[in-house]
């Protein structure tokens, strides 16, 4: 017998050089709508943009990644 599970979704946020992981709000919502959500407590998540899905540890990772160049 085959079983499908559906992996859990992880979000993870590089700022100020640490690396933050999010979990998921919400399975149903779109990873844009995530974005949105956590937007609200990381301003800059505002401009970030999304990395292509990574299997990691079981897991669907996904990467926000701050498109802001630095000062310099």
């Amino acid at each position: 017998m085959l079983l499908a599970t559906q992996l859990e979704r992880v979000f993870v946020l590089k700022d100020k050089g640490q690396e933050i992981r999010l979990t998921d709000p919400e399975p149903r919502w779109s990873v844009e709508a995530v974005l949105n959500f956590y937007a609200n407590s990381y301003p800059i998540l505002t401009t970030a943009k999304i990395s292509a899905p990574v299997i990691k540890d079981d897991a669907v990772e996904y990467r926000f990644e701050s498109v802001m160049g630095t000062k310099g």
